[in-house]
């Protein structure tokens, strides 16, 4: 059946979300499992000895080998290591999504119609051109690059949300992106304004906090073990407060469960005390998406709700401090890690079926004043593309060229050898 691919790779994880056509009209979105039945996968690439590249955490490594966060490097022209050998960034993530372009195709049986990848809001035509020249280089010839920021709006929109004017709020493993959209007259969604991000602020920051917390809880029982055994037993600590985290978005209280060489021990949290822990950081993060709002010259009013995306979203606290700043619906989706994906599957339906362009209302003429002379218009809220007073000048033509390396070495994905990330 054809279908369209809609790809986020954010800087801790990535997904992606497939529309199919039926008849005349496109499925609503769903996820692919991408890594051992998970609809997300590290965005990770690991370097293996003979040269071929795979895609999440391996199972062990010197740490030479392996790369992340690659993506917020895109525009920097210093390139990254791995395995000794000079990367590009924007290579590393051209050769991810080239993983999951292939990982669908071998799932659907053949290739997708459009794709659509998602990138951080904040981005100028400088660092999206270099990302559409290494997906030219390693074939990717109709993928479309959206903000983050839209492919969130257009996920919503898909799920109920009628608003003409939104901002988003998308709170990533280690990043934040506040920015606004606006429906355009085909339907569709855009941003305006200045997009403004905390970086790197994110869940790992909550998972962190809380594990801070129960380190000082067993500060004596780790004192009274093992050097050795209290490093393996730590070990999983951060995995063990990512998954309370997500427990305490629904229920109030949850225990971090460690396994010490004495035996298992349990240290129990109230939701109450893991806001206490995080709220300074998501406060921060509320008063951007404020300051986002107000510098575009909109009154809370204005807007017809706040959009919410990334896996920390539905942290209670979260819609909590935004409604108290921004008195407006807050919409929040049942797995807003794939918030993004979803929404830019659900923007490659119109790269192949685009909507008819809805028609201009009528214009009343222009008022006048003084003697006769027509007022000056309103200005236009900037594009967001367009270069607004505050954005660093254009960066000069420079071009990291894509990744060659020697023959014996060869960084490529091993994907017709029945090797998998």
């Amino acid at each position: 059946m054809p279908y369209v691919l809609g790809i986020d790779i954010g800087n801790t994880n990535t997904a992606a979300a497939v529309a199919r056509r039926h008849g005349t009209t496109w499925t609503r979105p769903e996820a692919v499992p991408l890594h051992a039945g998970s609809a997300l996968v590290p965005s990770v690439l690991h370097l293996s000895e003979d040269g071929s590249l795979h895609v999440g955490e391996p199972t062990t490594d010197d740490g030479s080998r392996t790369t992340r966060d690659f993506v917020r490097r895109i525009g920097d022209d210093v390139p990254l290591l791995l395995g000794g050998e000079a990367c590009a960034p924007q290579t590393l993530t051209a050769e991810l999504a080239t993983w999951v372009v292939e990982r669908v195709y071998a799932f659907e049986g053949g290739p997708a119609e459009a794709v659509v990848l998602s990138h951080p809001a904040g981005w100028r035509p400088y660092r999206r051109d270099l990302l559409h020249r290494a997906l030219f280089d390693l074939g990717l010839r109709n993928v479309t690059l959206l903000p983050r920021t839209v492919t969130v709006a257009e996920s919503h929109a898909a799920r109920g949300f009628a608003g003409t004017t939104a901002a988003v709020y998308a709170l990533g493993g280690n990043s934040f992106e506040a920015a606004l959209v606006r429906r355009t007259s085909r339907g569709t969604y855009e941003s305006f304004g200045v997009p403004q991000g905390l970086d790197p602020i994110g869940g790992t920051d909550f998972d962190e906090a809380l594990a801070g917390h129960v380190r000082t809880v067993l500060a004596r029982e780790l004192a009274a073990t093992a050097r050795r055994g209290a490093q393996a037993a730590l070990r999983g600590l951060l995995p063990e407060c990512d998954r309370v985290k997500r427990e305490l978005t629904v229920d109030l209280a949850a225990d971090v469960v460690l396994t010490l060489p004495s035996g298992p021990v349990r240290v129990p949290v109230t939701r109450a005390q893991f806001e206490g822990m995080i709220r300074p950081t998501v406060q921060a993060t509320v008063d951007l998406l404020l300051r986002t709002v107000r510098g575009a010259g909109l009154a809370p009013g204005q807007l017809d709700g706040v959009l919410l995306a990334g896996g920390s979203a539905r942290i209670p606290l979260v819609t909590e401090l935004i409604t108290a700043a921004l008195p407006v619906p807050v919409e929040v989706e049942p797995d807003s890690q794939l918030t993004a994906a979803t929404g830019a599957a659900m923007a490659a339906c119109q790269v192949v079926s685009p909507r008819p362009r809805r028609p201009e209302p009528v214009r009343e003429p222009a008022p006048t004043s003084g003697a006769g002379r027509a007022a000056i218009p309103a200005m236009r809220r900037p594009h967001h593309d367009t270069i607004v007073p505050g954005d660093p000048p254009p960066r000069p033509p420079v071009r990291i060229l894509p990744l060659e390396l020697p023959k014996p070495s060869r960084l490529a994905l091993a994907r017709s050898r029945g090797r998998e990330g």
